[in-house]
């Protein structure tokens, strides 16, 4: 890897970033405890619809949490390297570490999903295996121009498109298809199964350019001038971009096998996300009562696998029998028990991250 000028160092923390992380995993945190769910199919409400995963073609807001996560690490890793450089690190040495990482998201990713009530099950659908592909293949190419680094995320979506469209595999040459698309096929090969929710493995591919683009945007916050300004732009264009696809008949925006307009759609709004937080947070200086989401968001990887793994196998359903039984003294309907429950569980999954905070314990991989 040729040597380059390193970045500006930075002495501060970006607490935009903190504060939006914080927020995607409070987010998450209240979506584990399964309030959406129990509201979204007792009211059917519009508002409440937008905090589930759109069922094929659309997108709700829920389909921007992953894209708003792996966007939000692109971001770090380009502080976490201009801060690794200016102190003397090695690009050998940040490859190193960014490599162990991967293996570590990896790791954690295929766990979370490897026990099920019939045994053990190999798959790598979770948000922390496409997140140490992504992460890989941002690191390898961080120092490479701008220009460059736009140039590879056009030629993932361009590699997308080639594999849905012109892989003509019997029984999966239907591009756009639930259960009949070529990712569906690259998943029979990987995994000899198909994934009925219609998720897909190779998502991986053109969500590296979330990744990818939140370094890009990271340098930009670090170096750049007009900063808000470009954010905003650039946001833009990929808004318009990603819905036009959809709305010409080109390629229409499917979150569930990540299709190229949905994944430049997206990335739109996670540019306007990080513009509104940066001008918010950094530039106008609100920053009383943002603690209760940055206290999460400093444990990210940590509370993520704990609601994922001890969560719902275990301490979801602890937690409502407890709740429940209580409220049932006072004879108290389903829905307040769900919500109080959701509450409890929330509540004590935040105060655990509060005791980590304070005690300056923070998991990182």
């Amino acid at each position: 890897m040729p040597a380059t000028k390193n970045l500006n160092p930075i002495s501060t923390r970006l607490l935009s970033l903190d504060f939006l992380r914080g927020f995607i995993m409070v987010l998450l945190a209240i979506e584990s405890t399964g309030l959406y769910d129990y509201l979204y199919e007792h009211t059917h409400g519009r508002f409440i619809e937008q905090f589930t995963h759109h069922p094929w073609h659309g997108l709700h807001f829920w389909d921007l949490v992953q894209p708003a996560f792996m966007f939000m690490a692109g971001v770090a890793m380009a502080f976490s390297l201009n801060k690794q450089w200016a102190n003397g690190v090695t690009w050998n040495q940040s490859f190193k570490k960014t490599l162990k990482r991967c293996g570590w998201l990896f790791f954690w990713g295929v766990l979370d999903y490897a026990v099920r009530p019939k045994g053990l099950s190999f798959e790598l659908w979770d948000v922390l295996t496409q997140l140490s592909f992504t992460t890989l293949v941002a690191f390898l190419i961080f120092r490479w121009s701008s220009i460059a680094q736009i140039s590879v995320c056009i030629g993932l979506l361009l590699l997308t498109e080639v594999l849905y469209r012109f892989t003509h595999v019997p029984g999966f040459d239907q591009p756009f298809t639930d259960q009949h698309n070529f990712g569906n096929y690259a998943d029979l090969l990987l995994m000899n199964k198909i994934n009925n929710g219609g998720w897909v493995a190779i998502n991986c591919i053109p969500t590296a350019v979330h990744t990818i683009a939140g370094a890009l945007a990271g340098k930009l916050l670090l170096n750049g001038n007009n900063k808000l300004r470009q954010l905003i732009l650039w946001g833009l264009a990929c808004l318009l971009i990603g819905y036009g696809l959809d709305a010409l008949n080109i390629t229409p925006i499917i979150k569930r096998i990540a299709t190229s307009s949905f994944t430049i759609a997206s990335l739109g709004w996670c540019l306007w996300f990080l513009a509104i937080s940066y001008w918010w947070v950094d530039v106008m200086g609100h920053r009383k009562y943002l603690t209760f989401f940055t206290i999460v968001g400093m444990n990210s990887i940590f509370i993520y696998l704990f609601f994922e793994i001890v969560g719902s196998r275990w301490f979801n359903g602890y937690i409502h029998s407890i709740s429940n039984e209580v409220l049932s003294w006072f004879n108290a309907g389903e829905l307040l028990k769900v919500i109080v429950g959701a509450i409890c569980i929330f509540g004590l999954e935040w105060l655990l991250c509060y005791f980590l905070y304070k005690k300056k314990v923070f998991f990182k991989l």
